[in-house]
This record gives structure tokens, C-alpha cells and sequence, in this order.
């Protein structure tokens, strides 16, 4: 159990893990938002509150200005001096800052801070104001917030128009914004730190619910593994699951169907097998019985053990030719081939079976077709189903084969006039030792294999098989194989 979760840790930790994929997915989805919402919040919240500090500020000043203004602040017969240095006092006070009062020529009239009073002023925000251009700047690192603020008299110009006759430079204090901005913080912070363990808490629970049905199907496949059940799982959760369960159900009951076919596949080869040594044991037994059997009789028994044997080798030949062909043991021997050329010498060398059965051989050439093929295999291939056609046909009929191509597969036909397969037995003629009507098999003789070599020579060269039949009629098969050979 302890090896198991080790194991499990091990793969979240390495983020291999689909659970630990979606944990880190959530986790993020949940904290970046928040980090980003809790920053901009704050930010937003500072600069408008520095937005509205300094407005508030820029209309006092300018009311303090109009008061310099219409008591002549600036001449020698100013009045209320008192009054307006109590106001630019107040003024300092309440912001915890600094006021400074420059005139058009750049000197300081007043400070607050009584430093500069009598000095000369030349700063690039005094000179933009005198010019019209009001500026305001926050300094956070050093926690004031400075601003220029003219002193404009209306119609004081020559023209008539209105003319600024002095600077406001105002620093003001905003360590009452930087402390409410750190309370906020920390409130921002305490609540970000629970929202983060509701998110991890989150996204724990969601990677183990997203997840279940995947491992609802590692167990069904491992219970299936572990031979304690061999039915077909069901988790139907997600459409992926869905898709995952189809697919390992389709390859449950492939292998089912492969695992019914060797046990029969066996079953037929102990009994294929089986036969010929019993008619051999047989065969031997009645001669040892006979004490002064004549040597005729010893001549006949002989001769029939022999052709058993010859039959058992025969099935023994074709049983390896069939394993190496669906093992894929036997390598391809791929070689330019004109097929035309082939199928004439298939059956030339077919055709005095084909006379002994008084079966007319008709050989039909559409064009000239030259492949990439194997030429045993293919030689096989057409060998077996020509062979067939004349064996299972009736007295006077024919075999028809037929060759064409297109521009990717060339096709090899071969139709007759014989015995015909009935529709029930078509699905089960590349079995092995599958035999349509065993007696008459058995009187052609053959051992049962030659479709299925056939067959798998075929799926070697990336081709396709099909029959067709009418019982009584006859049958026709067809192979199609590419021209290019298709490696693996």
C-alpha cells in the first residue's frame, strides 16, 4: 500500500499525473486573478484618492490665490498680509506640507518653512506654470505628493486678457494615504490568503472528482488483467472515457475471439493430426495380426501409410507456413515483377490438372501490370486459388482469371463455374481447416489451410481479399494489392 502511494506522489510530482495537471490548472485559474484583482484594486484605489488629495488642494490654493490677488499680495500696498500668511499656515499644517509663493520674476515671496523667503526660484514646473501649465507629481518613495498652482488675474494683461502673475509650489504630505493604503493591504492580503485556501481546497477536491472516472477505469482494466473479471467495463462519466472504454472493449473481445480461435485452432490440429496417425496405427495393427498375410496385401497397407504420412506432413508444412506468415517471422522479399508474365506461368503449370478435371483454363489480361511484390508469396497466393477452383468444380465447367489495374492497385480475379460456397459458410473460409462440405474435402484432399495461407500472404503485401458465391453455381474471388509496396 505504502509502495502505492509512493508511486502515486511520485507521478503527481513529476506533473505526469493528469490529477496533479488539473490541480496546478485550478490553482492558477484561482490565484492569478485574485493577486491581479487584490494589485489593481489597490492601485486603482491610490491613484484616485492622490487624484481627488490633490484636486481638493488645487481649489484652495486657488483660492488662496484669488485672496493674494485681490489683497496686492505682490505690491507694496498689500493689505490682510496677516490674514493670508494664516491661511497658507493653515494650509500647510492640515496637509503636513509646504507652500511656496514665487512672482513672475522667479522669487520667492513666501515659504511656509520661512527658508527660501527672498531667493530665487528656477525650476523647469515653475517656469511651465508661469506658462500656463499646471503639474502636479507623486512621489510614493519619498511619500509627498508636489504640485504648481498659478496665479492668474483676470484681465491684467495689456490686452486684456488674463495674465498669471505668480506660482503656488505646494508639497503636501501623503503618509495618511500610504498608511490607509498599507491597512488596505493587509485587510487585501488576510482576505487573499483565505480565498488561497479555499482555492487549493478547490482544486484538491475538483482533480479527485475530475479525475475518478479514470480511475474507475484503471481498476476495471486491472480487475480484467487480473482475470477476475473478463466482462466488458462500462464507465460512462466522460465522452473521452467513453471513448477509452469502447476501445479497450473492442480489443477485450479481440482477444476473446483470438483466445476461442487458438483453443479451437488447436483442437482442429490435434484432430487433423490425429487422424492420419490413426489410420496409420491401423493400417499397421492388421498387418501384425495377419501372421503369413501375402506380400500383396503387405504392398497395399504400406502404400496407404504412406500417403498418411504424406498427408500429415502436408498439413505439418502448411501449419509452419501459416505461423511464420501471421508472425510475420518470413521477411518480405520485395522485387519489381511483371504480373502478366506470372499468372501465365501459374497457369501453364496448373493447366494439366486443369485437363485431367475437364476444366477449360481461360486467362483474361486487361494491360500489362508491373508491381512491387513478393514473388513466392504471390505465386501462392494465385497458385491456391486457381488450384481451388479447378479441384471444386463441376465436370466440363471452366476457371476464369482475370488481371487489371488502376493507377494504385492491381486486381487478380478468379471466377468458375464449380460447386459454389453456401452464404452461411462464406464468413468462415479463411479458418483453418474450415471445409465447406468435409466428405467431398476429404475425396479432393487437401488439408484445410490453403485459404488462410492465402489470406495472410495477401495482408502481408497490404492488400485485400473478397469472395463471392452462388451455390451451384460458383464463386469468385478477387485480390487486390497495391502496385507500390507499403513498408511497415
Amino acid at each position: 500500500m505504502a509502495v502505492k502511494y509512493w508511486e502515486k506522489l511520485k507521478s503527481l510530482l513529476s506533473l505526469r499525473s493528469l490529477q496533479a495537471r488539473i490541480f496546478i490548472i485550478i490553482l492558477v485559474i484561482g490565484i492569478v486573478p485574485s493577486v491581479l484583482m487584490r494589485y489593481g484594486i489597490l492601485n486603482s484605489y491610490e491613484e484616485r484618492t492622490v487624484q481627488i488629495r490633490t484636486a481638493t488642494v488645487q481649489n484652495q490654493l486657488k483660492i488662496v490665490g484669488n485672496h493674494l490677488l485681490s489683497n496686492h499680495y505682490f505690491s507694496d500696498t498689500k493689505t490682510n498680509e496677516n490674514v493670508i500668511n494664516a491661511e497658507l499656515e493653515m494650509i500647510s499644517n492640515l496637509y503636513e506640507g509646504r507652500v511656496i509663493i514665487v512672482d513672475s520674476s522667479l522669487r520667492v515671496v513666501k515659504d511656509t518653512y520661512g527658508i527660501s523667503e527672498g531667493k530665487t526660484m528656477i525650476s523647469e514646473e515653475v517656469i511651465r506654470c508661469l506658462r500656463g501649465e499646471s503639474m502636479s507629481n507623486y512621489d510614493r518613495e519619498h511619500g509627498y505628493i508636489e504640485m504648481t498652482t498659478p496665479i492668474e488675474e483676470v484681465g491684467g494683461a495689456k490686452d486684456g486678457s488674463d495674465s498669471i502673475v505668480g506660482v503656488m509650489v505646494t508639497s503636501i504630505s501623503s503618509d495618511a494615504i500610504i498608511s490607509t493604503m498599507d491597512a488596505l493591504n493587509r485587510e487585501a492580503a488576510i482576505l487573499q490568503n483565505l480565498m488561497l485556501v479555499a482555492i487549493l481546497a478547490c482544486a484538491i477536491v475538483l482533480s479527485t472528482v475530475l479525475t475518478r472516472p479514470f480511475n474507475r477505469v484503471t481498476e476495471a482494466i486491472n480487475e480484467v488483467q487480473a482475470g477476475y473479471s473478463d466482462k466488458t467495463i462500462d464507465v460512462p462519466d466522460y465522452v473521452e472515457t467513453v471513448h477509452i472504454v469502447e476501445a479497450f472493449n473492442q480489443l477485450l473481445r479481440r482477444m476473446k475471439t483470438l483466445d476461442d480461435s487458438r483453443q479451437e485452432f488447436v483442437a482442429n490440429v490435434s484432430h487433423e493430426l490425429k487422424t492420419p496417425m490413426t489410420s496409420v496405427k491401423v493400417l499397421a495393427d492388421s498387418l501384425l495380426a495377419q501372421e503369413d498375410a501375402p506380400a500383396e496385401l503387405y504392398r497395399e497397407f504400406m502404400e496407404d501409410i504412406v500417403s498418411e504420412i504424406d498427408r500429415e506432413n502436408q498439413i505439418i508444412t502448411d501449419l509452419l507456413a501459416l505461423v511464420r506468415m501471421e508472425n510475420r517471422v518470413q521477411q518480405m522479399n520485395i522485387v519489381s515483377l511483371n504480373i502478366n508474365d506470372l499468372t501465365e506461368l501459374i497457369l501453364k503449370r496448373l493447366r494439366p490438372i486443369a485437363r485431367k478435371r475437364d476444366v477449360e483454363l481461360v486467362f483474361e489480361s486487361m494491360r500489362t501490370v508491373v508491381a512491387e511484390v513478393d514473388e513466392v508469396k504471390l505465386t501462392l497466393i494465385m497458385t491456391n486459388l486457381v488450384e481451388n477452383a479447378i479441384k471444386y468444380n463441376k465436370e466440363h465447367g471452366w476457371v476464369k482469371v482475370e488481371l487489371d489495374a488502376d493507377h494504385q492497385y492491381f486486381t487478380f480475379t478468379v471466377s468458375d463455374s464449380g460447386l459454389g460456397i453456401p452464404e452461411e459458410s462464406l464468413a468462415h473460409i479463411y479458418e483453418r481447416f474450415y471445409r465447406v462440405d468435409k466428405s467431398h474435402s476429404r475425396d479432393i484432399g487437401g488439408t484445410g489451410l490453403g485459404l488462410a495461407i492465402t489470406r495472410s500472404a495477401v495482408l502481408m503485401h497490404r492488400g485485400a481479399i473478397t469472395v463471392t458465391s452462388v451455390e451451384g453455381e460458383g464463386t469468385n474471388f478477387t485480390v487486390k494489392i497495391p502496385l507500390s509496396y507499403i513498408k511497415d
